[in-house]
């Protein structure tokens, strides 16, 4: 059977089951469902939010000093026309599924957005810090540029204080949207929901993960690998742990050395720590206190308690 032949007996056949199945969703229905197809919209609004933190490094183009103000001012009447309309249909979305009829959609929409615009330069100031904590933590670094143009933890670290802001509006899927693509680009996988301090540098940063309950104090560094994971995702009756605290606190002025994994919703790294590389820890480090794979093997001197 040759392909055109394949087409007009065999296609349609696999076209009505295709159709089928996706009447019988309920996530995905034309009329009550989410349009999925916003996934890229969300990822060029993203660059567009990044072009306006770092203008001539995200941007498409260079930005004479002159130009600044109109085209910032410009990006954001662009970027809150299109990103407000996405956040609108979301809260319509969500309020749907739940079965809300109380709440004012537009509204919540309005306000997210607005809150979002509004923090643009304070999550500005927070990346100069994070900037500024890589070129003094990694002995390579040489220029403010270079940092942002080529340390994949900038990118990660941005996307994280944009999407973390809307996480925290209840703003649904457009944060996981942001995170995950952050996530295929850099090779580092921080939740939205996690609390990050100024001062963040995550050297390298390839397999680093970062879960939705961990909370990162001030001028923490930890490196390529490391895990803030839950000890387990699940009860004792199997069920998902959801609503409570899964991941680890860090404390400021800690360093973590590379593929370390530090796990649960009680563990805390004290300030001024120093946990060595590929070491696995479930209990407290305290304050000062320098804890690794040897030491806590030969439970000589067992610093995690």
């Amino acid at each position: 059977m040759n392909l055109t032949s394949w087409m007009n007996q065999k296609l349609p056949h696999i076209v009505d089951e295709l159709e089928g199945s996706i009447e019988q969703s309920q996530d995905i229905k034309t009329i009550d469902g989410l349009n999925l197809a916003g996934r890229e919209e969300i990822y060029a609004i993203l660059d567009d939010i990044l072009s306006v933190l770092f203008p001539g490094y995200y941007s498409k183009e260079k930005i004479e000093p002159s130009d600044m103000n109109f085209y910032l001012a410009d990006m954001l009447r662009h970027i809150s026309f299109r990103l407000g309309k996405h956040i609108r249909d979301l809260f319509t979305y969500r309020c749907r599924k739940d079965k809300c009829y109380e709440c004012n959609c537009e509204q919540r929409a309005h306000e997210s957005l607005v809150s979002l615009i509004e923090s643009i330069p304070q999550i500005r100031t927070l990346l100069i810090k994070d900037i500024n904590a890589a070129q003094a933590g990694d002995p390579a670094a040489r220029f403010f540029d270079e940092i942002i143009l080529s340390y994949p933890c900038i990118e990660a670290i941005a996307t994280h204080r944009i999407a973390h802001l809307l996480y925290n509006l209840d703003v649904p899927i457009i944060p996981r949207i942001m995170s995950e693509r952050a996530h295929s680009r850099t090779g580092i996988d921080i939740h939205p929901g996690a609390e990050i301090d100024e001062s963040f540098f995550i050297d390298h940063g390839t397999g680093v993960v970062i879960g939705e309950t961990c909370r990162i104090g001030k001028n923490v560094q930890i490196y390529q690998g490391v895990t803030l994971g839950a000890v387990s995702p699940f009860d004792k009756e199997g069920k998902p742990r959801k609503g409570q605290k899964r991941h680890p606190d860090i404390e400021d002025d800690v360093i973590i050395y590379a593929n370390a994994t530090i796990l649960g919703g009680s563990t805390v790294i004290g300030k001024g720590a120093v946990v060595g590389g590929n070491t696995f820890i479930t209990k407290s480090v305290e304050p000062g206190k320098k804890v690794s794979n040897r030491n806590v093997d030969s439970k000589k001197e067992h610093t995690a308690k």
